[in-house]
């Protein structure tokens, strides 16, 4: 690894290979048969390969920067590591970025990683392998800065391979991808697949959309976004996690991109800061204005009545 370089384009590169990695372990579990499925909750479910791919990315990052913060979001465990699953090679391309001044010289302390080791997981016990991502979130104080995005079963025709992976620094630059801008004159929005319930069908319908498309996964939904197939993602509920949005929200936001709760701010990714996002999630592609979407919501659908008792209770 090019020790020269910064410490975060130095995690952003390991963090690629590393999901890169654990996409692999998550289509060979798929490929045995063995999900060995939890249910942590209701609509909340965990299987043989969130726990791998987790520790595949976990302790990879840990051996390379024992000195920063790392959540995921599968619990913890001392489960030996097979030596293959440790990645410690790093993207070249990222290590070569240039960054921001204010970018170049971060106090390992300040940096919080998110990993969410197989996002879209009720899709994946479901055979709907196109939903699933591999998301690992880098911020610096409060704030979201790296992510990656890896899809493990994104089919690459020229290069007839399984997998790619998105990434982005925000105010530094993004690869894996061409961003392109969803269709003028159309608004077309994506939104929960399986967590929909009356809050989050009212924000939509106050919007007019010509065309809802219900997906798995954040990192999925923010994927259309990045690729012109969807103006805004929706999500008038708690039901979110820091470990979903992290990496997502910064990718969105280094193409131009915003993804912020419903009253318009950004969230809080240090390491103290509560896991759910509960005021919900608006994130809108390039050149869409963030603000007309939370103007169209009328606050009381979903915010007086839910999210905000749903906050009274967490801080509290």
């Amino acid at each position: 690894m090019a020790q020269s370089a910064s410490l975060l384009t130095r995690i952003v590169a390991t963090s690629v290979s590393a999901t890169v990695r654990a996409g692999k372990i998550i289509r060979d579990v798929m490929s045995e048969g063995g999900l060995n499925i939890v249910e942590k909750g209701k609509n909340d479910l965990q299987t043989e390969a969130d726990r791998c791919a987790q520790k595949c990315i976990i302790t990879s990052l840990s051996r390379v920067f024992p000195n920063i913060t790392i959540i995921g979001e599968e619990e913890s465990n001392n489960c030996e590591v097979p030596s293959d699953w440790i990645v410690t090679e790093a993207d070249p391309e990222i290590l070569n970025l240039k960054l921001p001044a204010h970018l170049e010289d971060i106090d390992p302390k300040d940096i919080c990683v998110w990993v969410d080791p197989l996002d879209g997981t009720s899709e994946y016990t479901q055979g709907l392998v196109e939903h699933v991502t591999v998301l690992v979130g880098v911020a610096i104080g409060e704030r979201a800065i790296g992510g990656v995005i890896h899809q493990p079963y994104y089919k690459d025709n020229e290069k007839g391979i399984l997998g790619r992976t998105l990434w982005g620094i925000d105010g530094a630059g993004y690869g894996g991808f061409s961003p392109t801008s969803p269709p003028d004159g159309k608004r077309f929005i994506t939104t929960t697949r399986s967590h929909s319930d009356s809050k989050v069908q009212a924000a939509i319908n106050a919007l007019s959309p010509d065309k809802v498309i219900r997906v798995g996964g954040a990192g999925h939904k923010v994927i259309l976004l990045l690729e012109g197939k969807a103006h805004a993602y929706v999500f008038a509920s708690k039901g979110c996690k820091k470990w979903d949005t992290c990496a997502p929200e910064a990718v969105l936001h280094a193409i131009g991109g915003t993804l912020t709760d419903f009253h318009g701010e950004r969230y809080a990714y240090h390491a103290e800061t509560m896991h759910p996002n509960v005021r919900g999630v608006l994130a809108t592609a390039p050149g869409q204005v963030h603000q007309w979407y939370l103007s169209h919501i009328p606050e009381e659908m979903y915010i007086k009545n839910s999210l905000l008792q749903d906050i009274f209770k967490f801080q509290h």
